[in-house]
This record gives structure tokens, sequence and C-alpha cells, in this order.
């Protein structure tokens, strides 16, 4: 029997287009769980926040590499604009005029880096805060607690910005995360 994912991904499949391949999606939806389940168990002593720490280290870590080696909309050169894209990607938005992206559009590029990195930091920092080495210092502490509060801050912006384009261009981006592939693209379609 065959996924639906897999058909939906078909090349050719009329009306669909391919974008996030499984790799994307799994450690997207994996980060997700082991964020909210490490959020979840922050303050515990039973060692079940820092496991859920090391395995966001490892998510982070291959999709850094998928990154690189991935499929087309999976690498990070694809999707990460510079400042004058991103800058005129946000005018258009605020004017109501911004494009279609078939994969992640300028303002979801630096998203991704910026969830990335905070993960990065947070996994580090909890780390060190384990070690015998940097054990009980408070600007360690702090690095952690703040950079938590900063991945909230990031995520509600993100799933903000995943409602508003999703409403924008008539489309359901979470759909497409799970399945990999969103409606075909236009002529007017960034790609």
């Amino acid at each position: 029997m065959s996924n639906p994912s897999d058909e939906l991904n078909a090349p050719g499949q009329p009306g669909v287009s391919p974008v996030w391949d499984r790799p994307v999606r799994l450690l997207h939806w994996a980060l997700v769980l082991c964020v909210a389940a490490a959020w979840w168990t922050g303050g515990r002593t039973d060692g079940w926040h820092e496991n859920l720490g090391y395995a966001v280290a490892a998510i982070v870590a291959l999709r850094l590499a998928w990154g690189f080696a991935g499929s087309r909309y999976a690498r990070f050169a694809q999707f990460v604009r510079g400042p004058r894209a991103t800058w005129a990607y946000a005018h258009g938005v605020w004017r109501g005029t911004a494009p279609r992206y078939i994969g992640h559009n300028p303002l979801g590029g630096w998203m991704v880096l910026a969830l990335l990195a905070c993960c990065a930091t947070l996994c580090l920092s909890g780390w060190l805060y384990t070690t015998d080495w940097l054990w009980g210092y408070a600007w360690l502490y702090w690095t952690h607690f703040v950079a938590g509060w900063v991945l909230v801050g990031l995520v509600v912006l993100h799933v903000a910005g995943v409602a508003f384009t999703s409403w924008q261009h008539r489309e359901n981006l979470v759909r497409a995360m799970v399945t990999g592939a969103k409606p075909a693209a236009g002529e007017a379609d960034v790609r």
C-alpha cells in the first residue's frame, strides 16, 4: 500500500509541487516534540530534561548538515536571502503584495536560522551548566533561562508567520509540512 505523502510528492503530479522532503519534515516535527517536552520537564532532576536537550542538539546538528547536503528546498542556500531581499519581502508583506514562495520565504528562512541558533544556544548552555568546569555559574544559568524565553517568543512569531502566510496565500502550510507538498507553482510564484 502506498503512502499518501509519497503520492503527493510524486514528480509530475498535476496541481502539486513537492517541497519539503522526508528528512526536513521528520526533523521539524521531532524538534517540535523534543523542545515542547524539554520545556515541560525544565527544572526536573530525573534526567528527562537533559536527555531531551541532547536529542534537540542531535536534531539541530542533523538539520544543519541537511541544510548543506539535502534536497533543493532543504538547502540554506535556496531559502536564506540577503538583507535587501528580506527587507523587500517584509515591505511586500506590509503592503499585502508579498509574492508566494514554493519553499521558505525570506522571513521564514531567517526564522529557521534564528530557531536553530536559539536551540543550539540552549543545548550548549544547558550542557555547559552540567559540567564540573562551569557548574553553578549564574551567567550560564541566566543565558539558558533567557534563551528559553527567547525561543518561546520565536516560536510564537513562527506560528503567527505560518498562520498569516497561510491566510495571505490561501494555502495550508502546516499540511505542507506534514505531506511535503504544496499547491503547484504559478507564474507569479518564486521558486
